[in-house]
């Protein structure tokens, strides 16, 4: 490991040296009878999979009677390439009933979320996932991240390498530390000097670090948010190699100009056999050279900034053991979304199935946790979750596919077919009441704006014109909405920033349309450029492309195709008139 820089750090860099390998005073607070975590230890837990929130519905209330937050956490499961087994689903859908507020939540990035757990639960629902033989840690925290691939359930050898390589790149750079079972499984306890960590040391990272595995063909895991994006190129049936693209997020802060949503930028080309290797080496450059005193600095995204691609590109071939090639052409990404009832290449079929904000819990109009708890009990599917926070039942014979479509509809799930488009390819964010950053609704206001947004597009005969609608309740982008078609990011209670111009593909970055702009007045807002999409579109022209085009645009910026492309301007209001 190189040495680190010898800077100034943060209060969370002090504290992960000082953890004595993660361990904190977790397991001490655990095991008293208070109902929370205090200083250090509540940055420590987000290595563990889990934070630390409280209702903030009722924080105003508690704190008028003197009372403390009514403390909970959220605990998310690591699954890399999003596949679980049906036993697995089952116990993670009974933990959810027993320790959770009786529902899963399917994350942006092909995992499960916990919410509502107390903290005299904490222990037995870390302890219960990992009886399932999945586990929460690098669920969060500053280490590599879930792993995401294509959810796409088939046996051909470009999916099953990436899934393959999904898990191979989640396994090398999961931390080591035995604190993790020591504290929540009752493992061996180990002096903190008797451990390595082989890649983090006690240093782990910056700030987190992404990781997603695309094909050429299909971008459904968005691979230009990531810190580190593989785009598997073909060769017949063969992955030969990988497009290599690093330094994207989504996160920012408003009101900071030195912050910003950016997409991957291309770093070259590797061999097959080198791709886990490659995102080990930018994850220990950003290790060993990412901001570690600001943490609104400390992403991959600013180190790239800072140094340039030139040198960035220089210090990974100095590191490398192989040869990185000249990035190779390919076209630009389509994307899939792999809902409703599609074929495997083995014979069997699977089902897709539309999550609104990857909510799994039953409603007045929809049980939709029941309705998939019957599913798995009765036909024993494999499960896979979409970076869409969406689900699909796979392996399934031709006959109980039928009878799976008949169950859902019978608990009140509609068929993706049925869905409008702006409701089929809609997300949000949790935010209130549960995240502590958040600055406005979002996972709870999402369906009525899309009911606003179905009635206006089908006025305008737009109600099936794919377009992205993506929603957060603050400008981190954790529903990776500077990519979507429309974004409204949370500025304040029932406020929020309108950005338009992304797409489904996930290729391009929105600009900022509309500032400051009440919940009621998002269709209001962008009704008069709804219109002229519908009336001047080009035949299969999406609303981002149809922005893009009556741009007036004039700074060269590099495409995701290696061509130049003129960036991003401002939308003339007369345009629009």
């Amino acid at each position: 490991m190189a040495e680190v820089p010898k800077k100034e750090e943060s209060k969370v860099e002090v504290a992960k040296r000082s953890s004595r390998h993660l361990r904190g005073s977790i397991a001490e607070t655990l095991a008293s009878d208070a109902t929370h975590f205090s200083d250090d230890d509540v940055s420590l837990l987000k290595f563990h999979g889990t934070y630390q929130q409280d209702d903030r519905d009722l924080r105003h209330e508690r704190r008028k009677q003197g009372l403390e937050e009514a403390y909970q956490f959220m605990v998310r499961v690591a699954i890399p390439a999003g596949v679980v087994s049906a036993d697995q689903y089952l116990a993670l859908d009974q933990l959810a009933d027993a320790y959770g507020n009786h529902s899963l939540r399917i994350t942006t990035r092909q995992g499960f979320q916990f919410h509502g757990v107390l903290k005299r639960d904490l222990k037995a629902t870390i302890a219960g996932i990992n009886h399932t033989l999945l586990t929460t840690i690098s669920a969060c925290g500053d280490v590599e991240r879930n792993v995401m691939a294509c959810p796409a359930p088939l046996q051909d050898e470009a999916h099953v390498t990436l899934r393959r390589v999904a898990r191979e790149v989640a396994v090398q750079l999961r931390p080591k530390t035995r604190a993790y079972h020591e504290i929540w499984l009752d493992g061996e306890k180990y002096s903190s000097t008797e451990e390595e960590e082989p890649f983090y040391d006690g240093v782990y990272l910056p700030r987190k670090f992404k990781t997603g595995i695309a094909l050429a063909n299909d971008n459904c895991v968005d691979v230009f948010n990531d810190d580190c994006g593989l785009i598997a190129l073909l060769d017949g049936a063969t992955v030969a190699g990988y497009n290599v693209v690093v330094g994207g997020g989504m996160g920012m802060t408003h009101g900071k100009a030195d912050t910003a949503a950016c997409l991957a930028r291309n770093l070259g080309y590797v061999e097959a056999e080198h791709v886990v290797e490659t995102v080990r080496t930018v994850c220990a450059i950003f290790r060993d050279f990412g901001n570690r005193a600001d943490r609104r600095h400390a992403r991959l995204k600013y180190l790239l900034a800072e140094w340039g691609m030139d040198r960035f590109r220089a210090e990974f071939r100095s590191r490398a053991t192989f040869e990185l090639a000249e990035w190779q052409p390919m076209p630009s990404p389509a994307v899939h979304d792999h809902l409703g009832r599609l074929p495997q290449d083995d014979g069997r079929w699977f089902y897709g199935v539309f999550v609104e904000n990857g909510r799994i819990h039953d409603t007045a109009a929809a049980r939709i946790k029941t309705a998939f708890r019957d599913v798995v009990t009765r036909f024993r599917p494999e499960i896979t979750l979409t970076p869409h926070q969406n689900l699909l039942f796979t392996g399934l014979s031709g006959k109980d596919v039928d009878a799976v479509e008949r169950l859902l509809v019978d608990h009140g799930v509609i068929p993706a077919a049925q869905l409008s488009a702006a409701r089929r390819y809609s997300m949000a964010c949790p935010a209130l009441p549960t995240c502590g950053l958040a600055m406005a609704d979002s996972e709870r206001v999402m369906p009525s704006v899309v009911d606003a947004f179905e009635a206006a597009l089908s006025s305008l005969g737009l109600r099936d014109e794919p377009i992205t609608l993506r929603m957060t309740g603050c400008p981190n982008g954790c529903a990776r909405p500077y990519t979507a078609d429309i974004a409204f990011v949370g500025r304040r209670p029932n406020i929020y920033h309108v950005y338009v111009g992304g797409g489904l593909a996930g290729d391009r970055a929105v600009d900022l349309y509309a500032a400051d702009v009440a919940v009621e007045n998002l269709v209001p807002t962008l009704r008069p450029l709804l219109v002229n999409w519908a009336r001047r579109r080009h035949a299969g022209e999406g609303l981002g492309d149809f922005y893009q085009r009556l741009l007036a645009r004039t700074v060269p910026r590099m495409s995701i195709t290696g061509k130049e492309e003129p960036t991003q301007g401002t939308l003339p209001l007369e345009v629009l008139s």
